[in-house]
């Protein structure tokens, strides 16, 4: 068995390390028992993305800006847990 890997590659220049750090606290929260490693990778030139077991599940430049905390981790359940519920994450996304 793998372990499941979650990174997020910010940009240091842009000043998004407090964006990251939530975002994988968020992330450690909601799947404390699924993630094996959570990784912090400094970048620059606007980088804002985030990888689940090596598959990138959002990207600033591609999916345009920032993810919404349940959107993101609506993908990342997607990729490391895809049977674990979000709850009213869930329930959400059904009433849109």
């Amino acid at each position: 068995m793998s372990d499941n890997v979650v990174e997020i590659a910010y940009c240091t220049r842009c000043r998004w390390m407090l964006r990251a750090t939530w975002m994988a606290q968020e992330l450690l929260t909601t799947f404390d028992s699924d993630i094996d490693r959570m990784v912090l990778s400094p970048g620059a030139g606007g980088i804002f993305e985030v990888h689940a077991n090596g598959e990138r599940v959002w990207s600033r430049a591609v999916d345009g800006g920032f993810p919404a905390i349940t959107e993101l981790k609506r993908r990342v359940r997607d990729r490391i847990a895809p049977d674990k519920s979000l709850g009213h994450a869930d329930r959400a996304q059904g009433s849109a």
